[in-house]
């Protein structure tokens, strides 16, 4: 057996995060989880009677860095552009809260984590996880901090899913909600495209039956293919055009061969080889499998607007050039909400980013999101 390689995700000596013991869990799949945990950061001063906190929920391959120093890439926070004193979401006024999901893979429990029955870790045993048992998992965490209603819960892309999940579990747990760049489900089109990643990963031989651990190695080429498929699904083809066209990458003839001969193949590759050293390959299985199987409407016979209850208000922000989650889906949710009686109000923003965008320095989507939380 080979040396075991440094994996510093999930690693407590590296991460420094908080952790929520939330102790014994049922799962929606009806398996029974012992230790629950959740591994969260928060930013800001929680005031004296609670009422200003705001919970962050992640996209996909997020986690609860979202700003300062990441531990483990070096790089800021994944929303240092849009979180911070005087920012959209101001930490001088507000109190945030970001917890990595359960079956993330930055501390929270999930398929790196030991089963007590086995004192080993999880692996692909790990039972499979739904919005509904993360957003379960955050409800506790915050009643735990003693926070009884918050004033916003925003969630961009996967965490819009999460945010959905609870405004229909938990009606009344806060006054607004913000929905950027997301869906009440996939599409045959989204799934698609986590098959083809789920199927790199697991088609890598240095997968093992996810038992990779055990032979110290990780299935790096899988998961690098899968992390690349997604992110052309980030971006638009406006964006890949600008950026990049055909332009050749360190060359000025082509190779006839398979080297990264246009920018394009060599940025791609670059996304692929980073996200290895910061993801684990089993965390994305359960990850897009959990967003695969999200369908707010399915839960409800079918009818969105039954999702729905309570008067919390929404806010709705699509982005033009998001072929992920278009801006129809959305007015979808639109839709919905008003059917149910909800306040709502929804925005378009014209860009060409793509749905990377709400990561982005983009101006427009700064400006929505100050004047939602003006309002809160």
């Amino acid at each position: 057996m080979t040396k075991q390689p440094s994996f510093l995700y999930n690693n407590p000596d590296v991460l420094r995060h908080t952790i929520h013991d939330a102790g014994t869990r049922t799962l929606q799949c009806g398996v029974t989880l012992p230790e629950v945990r959740l591994a969260y950061q928060t930013y800001g001063t929680l005031n004296a009677d609670a009422s200003n906190a705001v919970l962050v929920c992640h996209a996909l391959t997020g986690d609860q860095y979202l700003l300062g120093t990441h531990p483990l890439t070096g790089k800021e926070g994944w929303w240092h552009t849009m979180i911070g004193p005087k920012k959209a979401i101001d930490t001088d006024r507000f109190f945030v809260i970001c917890s990595n999901v359960l079956g993330g893979c930055a501390g929270s429990t999930g398929p790196l984590s030991l089963n007590p029955a086995t004192g080993k870790e999880y692996g692909i045993d790990f039972p499979t996880v739904t919005m509904r048992d993360m957003v379960q998992m955050q409800y506790d965490l915050i009643r735990g901090l003693g926070i009884q209603q918050l004033a916003a819960i925003i969630g961009p892309s996967m965490g819009g899913m999460q945010a959905l999940q609870w405004g229909s579990t938990y009606p009344h747990a806060a006054r607004h909600i913000i929905l950027l760049a997301t869906s009440h489900r996939h599409s045959a089109q989204n799934i698609a495209f986590h098959e083809i990643g789920r199927q790199a990963i697991m088609a890598d031989p240095d997968w093992h039956g996810g038992r990779y651990r055990d032979f110290g190695v990780i299935p790096r080429r899988g998961l690098a293919v899968a992390r690349m498929t997604g992110h052309v699904t980030y971006m638009s083809e406006q964006t890949l055009q600008r950026r990049f066209g055909r332009s050749l990458q360190d060359r000025t003839q082509l190779s006839y061969g398979f080297d990264a001969d246009f920018q394009v193949e060599s940025y791609l590759r670059y996304q692929g080889s980073t996200f290895v050293d910061r993801f684990d390959a089993n965390s994305y299985l359960y990850m897009t499998r959990a967003t695969d199987y999200f369908d707010l409407a399915f839960d409800h016979g079918g009818v969105l607007a039954k999702a729905f209850s309570g008067q919390t208000r929404y806010h709705v922000i699509s982005l033009s050039s998001d072929w992920l989650f278009p801006t129809a889906g959305m007015r979808q949710i639109v839709k919905a909400l008003n059917a149910s009686g909800h306040a709502v109000s929804f925005v378009e923003i014209q860009t060409h980013r793509g749905h990377d965008a709400f990561l982005l320095n983009e101006p427009d989507v700064m400006q929505t999101l100050s004047s939602c939380f003006g309002t809160v």
